[in-house]
This record gives structure tokens, C-alpha cells and sequence, in this order.
């Protein structure tokens, strides 16, 4: 028995240079993962074998690539240096780059590939390029060429566009539940801004409604997700009644929301000029809370967070911004001759906001705070009508442009087509059976 053990190991002791040359060889443009303990073998294209590096060094033309993920004060020429770049090859690949790219915008999260070529070998490793991802389409490639210098290419990744369709129940919120079927953040505050000219997202939505979605998704060739796109369509069915719009482009090619009967969904003012805020104080006589008496509350208040974004409820000019005794931090925006709209109470303003300043609706003016003679974080907002604060759930804002002979002609025709990929997207196994 010793003797055959004796035997075994022999054998496998001539045999072993033999698996681990032919296992072992990596042709040139191969790439290792840094720290790794493995490689792919060349025979076997899907499968990884454990080898000891350390006695067996890539051969020359052997390519080794290290990922390095930017963290918070990282700059580019830290990462090179910090990754065995030395400062003169990290200086002139910067120096390339600049002509496709600002290093200082690398931001934190992001990767960072640094290749070598000949690493570990006896003549050393050499810099070859260094490969950023600013975003998920773009690649920026900085590569040594034939002189010894470096060159910068940016490439960018066919985008595919996909349409995405949305249908569910409101339970607990219209947020809440759009949320939990997928709709990304940015989708439903657009959607929310182009349906709040006409709904009351404080008062009119109750659970048991429904809403709809239909918007843009962009992918790259490879599948992976680059981000969301327009908001095509958009429905809350309040109380069994439904409150469509439809993105269309009109023949001078300006996009807009328009109603099922090609009305703009645009008023002059929001009713709401803020997102997830609930009404704490109506228009109308009331007591009040620290004067201690009854008084006339000559707008609408909307309780939020200190810090909640306040929209101006219409496109105009900033007639005034300052501080204004019990209002406390106040706007107020001239919309028109006939409407101006305030705003009270802010924490602060939108630095860019001042007097004289034009802004547009639903642009972020300012913050909800409890500045001036307030008991906690509030958004006191005021419609004025020739001058005279008027209700400003009451008030019956005017109605934008409506489309008429060959563009309603052209809006129809894209409702039509727009509903039609909704149905086919929403019930994808009523199309088949529809088409067998």
C-alpha cells in the first residue's frame, strides 16, 4: 500500500507542470481582477480555476485591470497615483482628457478602470489607459498610443427607448401606491404638476380611486436602465370620473398637456402650490389660534415640514420679496392685470428669487418655515383677484390655449394611438387573444 501511495504521488508530482502551464497561459489583451485568485482559462471559456499568482506572473502583453470606486474628496490624479500611475503618466493623461472631459466632475459612486500592461513582469508594469463612466450611456477611454503619449475618445451607447404603462388602486396615498407598482419619483411629481390645474390632490382624492401612467423608459444595448423620459399619458378616475391628458406636440413642435377635448391642462394658477401638504386652515372666518379671537383668514393654509419646496402657482414676475410682519418671510407673484398670488410664512427664499425676477410655474420659489406670526411649519397662500384675496379653492381659473381644425385633427389621432398602446401595454394577454 505505501508503495502504490508512494507511486501515485510521483506521478502526479510530473504531471502537475504540465496542468499548470497549459491551464495557466493568458493571451495578451486578457484581463485579471486585482486581488483576485483566479483567471479564465482558455479552454474552458466559462469556467475559473484557483492558481497561486505569486509563482506565476502574467506573461508579457498580459493586460491587468483595477476598478476603483471615487469616494467623497477623491480627486482623478489621487486615484492614478494612489493605483501605482506614476505622476508624470497620470499628468499627461489628465492633460488628454481635458479635451473630452472635466476630471472635476467625477462624483462620488462612480468608476474608475486602471489597465497596466506587463504587470508583475520582470521589466514592470506600464500605465496603458484609464476608463471613467460619468454615466451610464458614456464611456471615456484615455489610452497610451504608439508615441507614448495618450489619447481621449468618448463613445456612447445606443439608447433604446421603451414606453411603460402604470394602472393601479390609491390606498393610503396616491404616492404611497404608485410607489409600491414601480413608478419612479420623478414620473409621479411630473404627473402630479400636470394634473393639479384641475385635481385638489389635498381634498379630492379618496381611497378607491385609480390611477393611470403611460411615460418613457430608456435602456442601453445591453438592457441595463439609463432613466425615465416624458410623461405621454396620465388619468386619475376620481369618484368613477376620469381626469385625462395627453402629451402633444403642435405644429410649431411645442410640447404640452391637453384634456380629452384638446383644452390645455394648463390654468393660469395651480391650486396647489405644493407637493404632500395637507390643508390646515380653510379660506373664511375663523378663530385664531394666537390673537385669540374671530377673524377673516383671507387664504388657504397647507401644513408641511420645514423645508417642503414651495411652486409658484403660475408663470409672472416677483413683485415683491422680504420680510413682511406677521406674514413672516413673503413672495408675492404678479401673474397678470387681473391675478396675483402670495406666499407667507417661508423659512427662506430660493436664492435666485428676488424682486423684478420673471419665474414660471412650478418653479421652486422659496421653503415652508414658521416665520412671522405663525404657531408651527405652514404655507399661508393667497389668491388675489383685482387686488382682493378671493378663495383660492373657489376661484375659477381661466382656461389656456385649445386646439382647433388641423392640429385637433392631429391631437386625436395621437390620443387614439396613445390609448391604444396603453391597452396593449396594461393587458398584453387580451392583445394576443385578440390576435391568435
Amino acid at each position: 500500500m505505501r508503495r502504490i501511495a508512494a507511486t501515485v504521488l510521483i506521478l502526479l508530482g510530473a504531471f502537475a507542470p504540465v496542468w499548470i502551464i497549459d491551464w495557466s497561459h493568458v493571451p495578451a489583451g486578457a484581463d485579471y481582477s486585482d486581488g483576485s485568485d483566479v483567471f479564465r482559462s482558455p479552454r474552458f471559456d466559462s469556467a475559473y480555476f484557483a492558481v497561486d499568482r505569486s509563482d506565476l506572473p502574467p506573461p508579457a502583453g498580459s493586460v491587468l485591470a483595477r476598478r476603483v470606486k471615487v469616494k467623497p474628496g477623491d480627486t482623478l490624479a489621487e486615484i492614478l497615483t494612489q493605483n501605482r500611475v506614476s505622476k508624470n503618466d497620470a499628468q499627461a493623461a489628465l492633460a488628454a482628457l481635458t479635451k473630452v472631459y472635466n476630471a472635476r466632475n467625477i462624483k462620488p459612486g462612480q468608476e474608475v478602470e486602471i489597465a497596466f500592461v506587463n504587470f508583475n513582469t520582470e521589466a514592470g508594469n506600464s500605465f496603458n489607459r484609464v476608463t471613467l463612466h460619468p454615466s451610464v450611456q458614456t464611456e471615456i477611454h484615455v489610452r497610451r498610443d504608439e508615441d507614448g503619449g495618450f489619447t481621449a475618445e468618448q463613445t456612447e451607447k445606443t439608447i433604446e427607448r421603451r414606453l411603460h404603462a402604470v394602472s393601479g388602486a390609491i390606498e393610503e396615498s396616491l404616492y404611497v401606491s404608485a410607489i409600491k407598482l414601480g413608478v419612479s419619483a420623478n414620473v409621479l411629481m411630473d404627473m402630479i404638476r400636470m394634473l393639479s390645474w384641475d385635481v385638489d390632490f389635498q381634498r379630492d382624492l379618496h381611497p378607491g380611486d385609480r390611477f393611470e401612467v403611460m411615460y418613457e423608459r430608456f435602456y442601453t444595448d445591453t438592457g441595463k436602465f439609463v432613466r425615465t423620459g416624458d410623461v405621454l399619458f396620465a388619468n386619475l378616475i376620481l369618484n368613477g370620473k376620469g381626469h385625462p391628458i395627453y402629451r402633444y406636440a403642435d405644429r410649431s413642435g411645442q410640447p404640452d398637456y391637453y384634456d380629452a377635448m384638446g383644452a390645455s391642462a394648463r390654468k393660469a394658477l395651480l391650486k396647489t402650490p405644493i407637493d404632500g401638504a395637507k390643508i390646515s386652515s380653510t379660506f373664511g372666518s375663523r378663530h385664531h389660534p394666537i390673537l385669540g379671537y374671530t377673524t377673516m383668514h383671507r387664504g388657504v393654509d397647507f401644513a408641511a415640514p420645514t423645508g417642503t419646496p414651495i411652486f409658484a402657482a403660475g408663470d409672472g414676475m416677483v413683485e415683491m420679496r422680504d420680510r413682511d410682519g406677521a406674514y413672516g418671510n413673503y413672495i408675492r407673484i404678479r401673474h397678470n392685470g387681473e391675478y396675483a398670488t402670495a406666499y407667507a410664512h417661508m423659512s427662506r427664499f430660493e436664492p435666485r428669487i428676488a424682486r423684478g425676477v420673471r419665474v414660471r410655474q412650478g418653479q421652486v420659489i422659496g421653503y415652508v418655515g414658521t416665520t412671522g406670526r405663525s404657531t408651527g411649519p405652514h404655507l399661508h397662500f393667497e389668491v388675489l383677484q383685482q387686488n382682493k384675496q378671493v378663495n383660492p379653492m373657489s376661484v375659477k381659473m381661466p382656461v389656456g390655449t385649445k386646439l382647433a381644425g388641423t392640429d385637433l385633427d392631429r391631437f386625436a389621432q395621437q390620443r387614439a394611438r396613445i390609448a391604444a398602446t396603453f391597452d396593449r401595454l396594461i393587458n398584453p394577454s387580451a392583445q394576443i387573444a385578440a390576435n391568435p
